[in-house]
């Protein structure tokens, strides 16, 4: 069913960025707009949209008109964030492809001469594409009252991702010894687990006029999906290549990310492994050997496998939500079996 989904998803980007809204960037700058179709129109998982998708046909039974150029709002958001993130996380590289500042930078003429660079006009090509997922968003048809609710809903999680990312950025000028790990899944949920799982299947969930209480469902089964997706995704960024991440291998050591691979780490390793992991996290640059230190840490020390017993947890807590929905059978049985994939270790 999510394969489905996601072919119903990817034709839906493909004539959103044939549309005239889209392709009206052109007149305002061809550059901005080449950019944005090449950034926009990469490959990728679509979990938001396909969580949205889910959440209304689980309750709905049948697509409203214009349910998935509205889904497309969810991926939308995530592009906005992921333009932001790449200039924050001075990353060079998105989904295995130049980041947008990147793209942007190239079509700089004059460069040397002028006062602006690739990142401040990546700033602004992000804030034009989180105006276009607000105008995707509205064109579900639907009962105004539940569009409207949804709505309320789409913007809390952009509001919740950004104070995620900033209490994120404070903390990684915190001492490892001084973190909680309350304070990490503080970020995770609102950095990762409301606008990736909650929000996407609530908001669906809420056009297709679902019980409140299976709202509330919706939002607990997201979180606990979303902590164990973040943790997965923490292990990727740690021990997989750039080719498997899509983003630069140092990234996550060179911006000193208080993670739970990193908690565990420190609280589960010797006083010299305790040591290292300050002075590594501690570096302006970070290098390939740091990193291959720090792998041999968190798997030595045990932190691997404690976090992966993590993921087992949030995911088994996750299912026994999944089974107290009132969905349609064959959306939570999709659900469900989706999650697992996803989590897989």
């Amino acid at each position: 069913m999510f394969e489905i989904l996601k072919k119903e998803i990817d034709g839906e980007l493909v004539k959103f960025l044939r549309s005239g809204r889209f392709r009206s960037l052109k007149a305002v700058s061809p550059s901005l707009e080449l950019a944005m179709r090449e950034f926009i129109g990469r490959d990728g998982k679509r979990i938001r949209p396909i969580m949205l998708v889910i959440g209304y046909l689980g309750y709905a039974g049948k697509p409203a008109p214009g349910l998935y150029t509205s889904a497309l709002s969810i991926e939308l958001l995530h592009d906005f964030m992921l333009i932001h993130d790449d200039i924050i996380d001075k990353s060079d590289l998105r989904r295995g492809n130049p980041a947008m500042h990147v793209l942007l930078r190239k079509g700089i003429r004059g460069a040397s001469k002028v006062k602006f660079s690739g990142q401040d006009l990546a700033i602004v090509a992000g804030d034009v594409v989180y105006a276009m997922a607000i105008h995707a968003f509205l064109e579900v048809q639907v009962d105004m009252k539940y569009k409207e609710q949804g709505l309320r809903k789409f913007v809390d999680a952009a509001l919740y991702t950004g104070a995620g990312e900033f209490i994120e950025l404070l903390l990684g000028g915190e001492e490892l010894s001084r973190v909680k790990l309350a304070d990490i899944y503080k970020i995770y949920d609102y950095k990762t687990a409301y606008y990736t799982f909650s929000c996407p299947l609530s908001v669906g969930a809420i056009l297709a006029n679902a019980p409140a209480s299976e709202i509330k469902k919706l939002d607990e089964y997201g979180i606990c999906l979303g902590r164990a997706f973040q943790i997965k995704d923490d292990i990727i960024g740690m021990f997989s290549n750039s080719d498997e991440s899509g983003k630069p291998s140092l990234s996550d050591l060179q911006e000193a990310k208080k993670t739970v691979l990193m908690y565990y780490a420190y609280r589960m390793g010797n006083p010299g492994q305790r040591a290292e992991i300050k002075a590594v996290l501690a570096k302006r640059l970070v290098t390939a050997a740091d990193l291959e230190r720090m792998r041999g840490i968190i798997a030595g020390c045990g932190a691997l496998e404690r976090v992966k017993q993590e993921v087992s947890a949030l995911r088994e807590k996750a299912v026994k939500i999944g089974n107290s929905l009132r969905m349609r059978q064959t959306c939570r049985t999709a659900l469900a079996d989706y999650a697992e994939r996803l989590l897989a270790c």
